[in-house]
């Protein structure tokens, strides 16, 4: 069994072949150096993709109404949780968001990310058109 959450302390099974040698010199990929606003925020890289936690970052902060289902919960009221907050942080598989009623913030898995409608504009990434050269 695969395990889809990390775990410091469980050993993952090895599952290379045993006849493959891996190579002896490690190539180090150049990382862009980390920038931030004066706020502390992150500033995502030029070309970033436009995933949806990408997106959900972008607009920390920005008050809205956030979607979430869990397929998997037995009781008809327990599979849907709609947030009206605003996003605090958001990573590659999950997303802290504020209830603005309770003060409550809770920690989905994106797994369970259905959408959100946000009270202001999305921002969003700059789109480019690139003409087409023929």
């Amino acid at each position: 069994m695969v395990q889809y959450y990390w775990n410091p302390n469980l050993q993952q099974p090895n599952f290379q072949n045993p006849n493959f040698q891996q190579p002896t010199q490690q190539q180090q990929v150049p990382m862009p150096p980390s920038a931030a606003t004066p706020s502390g925020r992150p500033v995502l890289p030029i070309g970033e993709t436009s995933y949806i936690e990408n997106i959900l970052r972008l607009n920390i902060g920005q008050p809205g109404t956030f979607h979430f289902s869990f397929s998997n919960t037995v009781g008809e009221t327990l599979n849907a949780r709609n947030i009206t907050g605003w996003v605090e942080e958001a990573g590659r598989d999950h997303v802290i968001v504020h209830e603005a009623k309770t003060g409550r913030q809770y920690l989905f898995p994106m797994i369970y990310f259905d959408y959100a409608e946000f009270d202001d504009q999305v921002n969003y990434f700059p789109q480019t058109m690139h003409t087409r050269q023929d």
